[in-house]
């Protein structure tokens, strides 16, 4: 349909016009606008305005219906003024008998075919009957009857000129029609193979330019043809910039790996299926990043360029390092109860031991600075072992529903009574809501929270500092979000990757497992777990819990689970 649509404005309404354009000439100026044609005129003047008005509205309204209805009778009216001038001008001897093949014309590029043949047929019979009405118009019955007679007359000049009219009506028709739907079918193929390929063209680089992954390609004498939107984020260079530019110009200073990985492949032919790579980005950060490069050929192996793909492994790196660290505390948690049931028990009879020598014997000076050094070591060792053991011991979460709001105001209250803490520190919630539910192992999450409340404290070592549960929970939202905020030293860049390491610690009385407990708990119950600091601004540990809701503590459940077997 809108093949057809396209034929009759390009060329059916500029036929249209002309013929109009023809009629006015032979109507108004040779004829001079004679009485008895006026009103057909005028009638047919104002449908060809209004075909040019409704053939103009048509792709905005949906008049179709309107505008075949004007067509139809535009032709109507233009055969009876047509018939009228070949009446007026000669009938059967009139010049301008033409103008009925300018309407047949018109109606292939209207109806095609079959509606060119009707219009032919109306136009035949119009011509016949003015030919007819021309010879008996005296209005005489015998006369007519002798009309008719010469018309059918095979030996009469006037039924070949008839005959041959007709003809040419018939065959104008026929191949014109014939033409026209053949232009149509050859415009619809043209139309729908345009489509599958525009189609085809926005598939392909709507694929390309939506990827995950960056993509860039360049032609075989080094310059970038193709620079898809992961390529802009990842590498920090917008497409427009360095469109057409060459690519050791573009990467050389920020990336030169990568312009040496695209000019081995140009020189070399040398492809990457797997390579990584350390860039600047945009933001002058190094990032890791993953390279594979193609060759890209022509017939007889002309190189044509190369096609780089490439992602950024930041949180790839991420992960792995998480991966690793889980590894080596799954080890050390093993280590650990090995350790401690082998320790604990001669420990506990050595500590004992030294108790009692210690009430009965008298001991001074020197003795007995030593004997409150080995009381002081025996219980720094039980405190480690215990240490161990909680680590070891911390196994399948029992999930259910817990109230956070309360549980850190526990926190708090136990903090207070804690060695650590001094009367210096501020410890605070803040939070916009009285009660707030999330799913895990309230035993677990306590004993998370207390360390992280005394390894807060343990920062300040005796200086003043604010400590902030700052809870963060909005209804309809998957999580909760806690923060515990310290304005302590900060945590230096050089060791912050090493917290959560079993053992690793920085104060003199550390045992180097409270915050690797908080991360083994974390780890257990699923929990996001992130670390912000910055020297001389403090501390945040961000943790995200899943908000409770019966299908969420389900799933949790499962997947625990899950992962333990």
């Amino acid at each position: 349909m809108e093949n057809k649509r396209t034929i009759r404005q390009g060329w059916f309404l500029p036929l249209r016009l002309a013929t109009y354009i023809i009629l006015v000439a032979v109507v108004v100026f040779w004829m001079s606008f004679p009485g008895y044609l006026r009103l057909e005129f005028i009638i047919y003047s104002f449908f060809t305005l209004s075909l040019a008005v409704a053939l103009a509205i048509e792709k905005k309204l949906p008049l179709r219906a309107v505008t075949q209805t004007v067509i139809v009778l535009q032709f109507i009216f233009e055969i009876i003024i047509d018939s009228a001038v070949i009446y007026a001008t000669g009938n059967v001897n009139s010049p301008f008998s033409a103008l009925l093949l300018l309407t047949i014309v018109s109606a292939a590029l209207a109806y095609r075919l079959a509606g060119t043949l009707i219009v032919a047929s109306l136009v035949s019979v119009a011509y016949a009957f003015i030919i007819w009405f021309g010879l008996s118009a005296s209005g005489n019955y015998e006369f007519t009857i002798k009309a008719l007679r010469t018309i059918f007359s095979t030996q009469d000049s006037v039924f070949y000129s008839i005959f041959i009219h007709i003809l040419i009506f018939y065959l104008v028709a026929f191949i014109s029609g014939y033409l026209a739907e053949k232009l149509s079918s050859r415009d619809r193929e043209l139309a729908d193979t345009s489509l599958a390929l525009r189609r085809a063209r926005l598939e392909t680089d709507d694929i390309l330019r939506h990827l995950n992954s960056g993509l860039l390609t360049v032609d075989a004498q080094g310059a970038i043809i193709y620079f898809n939107q992961a390529a802009e984020k990842i590498l920090g260079y917008r497409e427009e910039d360095v469109k057409g530019m060459q690519c050791e110009e573009v990467f050389s200073e920020r990336m030169p790996e990568l312009a040496r990985s695209l000019r081995e492949g140009l020189q070399s032919q040398l492809e990457y299926p797997r390579k990584e790579l350390e860039i600047i980005n945009g933001d002058r950060r190094k990032i890791p990043l993953g390279l594979s490069t193609s060759i890209l050929t022509e017939d007889r192996n002309i190189l044509r360029g190369v096609i780089a793909i490439f992602s950024d492994l930041t949180d790839a790196k991420v992960l792995e390092n998480k991966v690793r660290a889980a590894d080596r505390l799954a080890v050390v948690g093993e280590l650990s109860a090995s350790i401690a049931h082998e320790i604990r028990n001669p420990l506990a009879a050595i500590s004992g031991s030294v108790e009692v020598l210690k009430n009965e014997l008298q001991l001074n000076g020197e003795n007995t600075r030593l004997m409150e050094l080995i009381i002081k070591e025996s219980h720094r060792l039980s405190k480690i072992l215990s240490d161990f053991l909680l680590y070891a011991r911390i196994g399948r979460p029992n999930y259910c529903k817990v109230e956070l709001c309360h549980l850190l105001n526990d926190i708090i209250e136990i903090t207070h009574h804690h060695d650590s803490f001094h009367h210096n520190i501020d410890i605070s919630l803040e939070t916009d809501e009285a009660i707030v539910y999330v799913v895990g192992d309230e035993d677990l999450i306590k004993q998370l929270l207390m360390n992280l409340a005394i390894n807060a404290c343990e920062a300040f070592d005796g200086t003043s500092g604010r400590i902030t549960f700052k809870l963060i929970s909005t209804p309809g939202d998957e999580n909760v979000t806690l923060l515990i905020q310290d304005d302590g030293p900060g945590i230096p860049d050089r060791i912050r990757e090493k917290i959560f390491q079993p053992f690793y610690s920085t104060k003199k009385q550390g045992t180097g497992l409270g915050l690797s407990i908080v991360h083994r708990i974390c780890t257990l119950l699923k929990l996001s777990l992130n670390v912000e600091s910055q020297v001389g601004a403090g501390t945040t540990f961000i943790i995200e819990f899943k908000n409770f809701t019966p299908d969420k503590a389900a799933s949790v459940k499962n997947t625990a689970a899950a992962s333990l077997h």
